[in-house]
């Protein structure tokens, strides 16, 4: 029975697969997975695979789905492709699932497609909600810091828009502790539902560590999903004898370049990858499950290109544990 089918069915087990963790000091639960639709679900894409990676994913308890406008190709486009989804064969799950979206990078020409204008941010949604087939999302993220616009202004909309009803939660993405501190001043004042910041994050990019976002986060009750969790692929087994031909540094090349697969990495992924093997994980499972490993996260954001790697990833929910040994020997080999 192919898993658009199982859809049909009230299956209660879906939610029994996933761990689910709150959001900040919200009333809002996210699942330890989400999946994100950066890569795979654009234009150049199979409608039926990303349609079997949703319903893979949801079957098996992610519940989060996470878009922004300008992911493609061409931008807009896998906005598009999950709204086609909700018209059919997950239209009657809406209340089940939280779907979010984001505005901050170039959309469209011109001085109003771009940054963090109240203009930009408004009419962005507007277009996402049409392409998505929504009245509104879930949750609603200002994707990146605009140096050039006023903070009170970009808050000031994002507040406008969850009043507007178009947006239930607003959260950030890329900002770091002060300016995390700095926009979280204004939505207290505001009262403004502000409840989470999405952030690069794995065991080779540990800059939400030296900021001190994590810390400060986890204190103050943000919730945090990271993004890039395997590193572009990096922490998988797919690179441990070099570089596949059918790998994303050869297919695409726009966020893993080649020269970042160098002998000292991939000296480093082979170390990490003996260290799974002896807690009976791949690679993969290992650097989601550590990710997770203190509850300072909320959640963890997964691309794939195919469901079983979606089951794959999922696998990780098995061992979440970290002993201290293992803890340091993981930042031994990748702080080095």
């Amino acid at each position: 029975m192919g898993y658009r089918s199982r859809l049909y069915r009230a299956d209660e087990s879906r939610y029994e697969k996933m761990k689910y963790n709150r959001c900040g000091k919200s009333g809002l639960m996210l699942p330890a997975v989400s999946l994100g639709l950066w890569h795979n679900f654009g234009s150049n894409g199979n409608y039926e695979n990303m349609l079997d990676m949703c319903c893979t994913a949801f079957d098996n308890g992610i519940t989060h789905f996470d878009l922004a406008n300008n992911y493609g190709p061409i931008p807009g486009a896998a906005e598009e492709n999950f709204g086609k989804m909700m018209k059919g064969e997950l239209a009657p799950y809406r209340d089940e699932m939280v779907i979010s979206t984001k505005a901050g990078y170039g959309m469209w020409d011109g001085p109003y497609g771009d940054g963090g204008s109240r203009k930009y941010l408004i009419s962005s949604l507007d277009q996402s909600l049409k392409r998505l087939g929504l009245d509104y999302v879930d949750i609603f993220y200002h994707h990146r810091p605009d140096p050039e616009t006023p903070l009170e202004e970009t808050a000031g909309a994002l507040d406008s828009i969850v009043r507007s009803g178009k947006a239930l939660y607003v959260g950030i993405s890329n900002y770091n502790k002060e300016q995390t501190i700095e926009i979280a001043s204004l939505f207290k004042k505001m009262g403004t539902p502000f409840i989470i910041n999405q952030r690069r994050y794995n065991m080779f990019d540990r800059t939400m560590e030296k900021d001190g976002l994590k810390d400060y986060a986890a204190k103050n009750g943000v919730g945090i999903i990271t993004f890039c969790p395997l590193a572009q692929g990096l922490l998988t087994n797919r690179y441990l004898n070099g570089i596949p031909e059918d790998s994303r540094i050869r297919t695409d090349g726009r966020f893993l370049k080649e020269n970042a697969v160098s002998d000292d990495v991939l000296n480093k992924v082979r170390a990490l990858n003996e260290m799974a093997e002896k807690r009976g994980q791949t690679l993969a499972e290992m650097a989601l499950a550590w990710i997770l490993r203190d509850g300072d996260i909320t959640s963890v954001l997964i691309g794939a290109s195919k469901p079983s790697q979606i089951l794959d990833n999922i696998g990780m929910l098995k061992n979440m544990e970290f002993s201290d040994e293992e803890r340091k020997k993981i930042d031994e080999i990748t702080m080095q």
